[in-house]
């Protein structure tokens, strides 16, 4: 049986990352979503064990030492994880994993497993960043200011990636990262 990819996809919080992956799930065969762990709370709508494993720090930390997880993160008062188990058996069944994690995580992910496909998904400004931000209307206006900040960090970091995907129209931009798996899933290994 043939492993599975394990994709990332990742870039600055309101770049449209989560958008593009749920509209890639909803119409893409062949590519599963990882959930996440986090301490933070839930938005309106969000469920634990779909949206994401919500965890107390607690938990987490006890996680953390037991080297549970293949990337984890602080961001923004919060951590962020994903669960190594869920996804080595994932692709060890021959399924593409899909994660969807900022690029601290990412970073880890790639040092772990080399084998990573990474994506990154770019706003077509800071000022159209900004825009979508504020029309999520879950943040505060220094949570705002603490993601904005970092977004220009982040953007630097765009040389650890294989790939990018500028996000000015989001059916192309979908379009780009399913055709990145495609070609990915097709590629002969060495």
């Amino acid at each position: 049986m043939k492993e599975g990819l394990l994709i990332v996809v990742s870039g600055p919080s309101g770049v449209g990352k989560g958008t593009i992956c749920k509209k890639l799930l909803a119409g893409f065969k062949g590519v599963n979503m990882s959930i996440s762990a986090t301490t933070r709370k839930p938005r309106d709508g969000e469920v634990h064990g779909k949206s994401y494993f919500f965890l107390s720090e607690d938990e987490f930390q006890e996680k953390i030492d037991n080297d549970e997880f293949i990337e984890y993160a602080k961001v923004y008062q919060n951590y962020y994880g994903t669960l190594k188990s869920v996804v080595m058996d994932m692709i060890e069944k021959g399924q593409n994993v899909l994660l969807e994690i900022d690029v601290q995580g990412a970073i880890q992910v790639k040092e772990k497993y080399e084998k990573a496909i990474m994506i990154f998904i770019l706003p077509p400004s800071m000022k159209e960043l900004k825009e979508r931000i504020i029309g999520r209307g879950s943040e505060n206006d220094e949570s705002m200011n603490i993601r904005l900040g970092q977004a220009q960090s982040e953007i630097d970091m765009i040389h650890n990636y294989d790939y990018s995907v500028l996000n000015a129209d989001l059916k192309t931009a979908c379009k780009q990262v399913e055709s990145i798996i495609i070609a990915e899933t097709c590629k002969i290994r060495k």
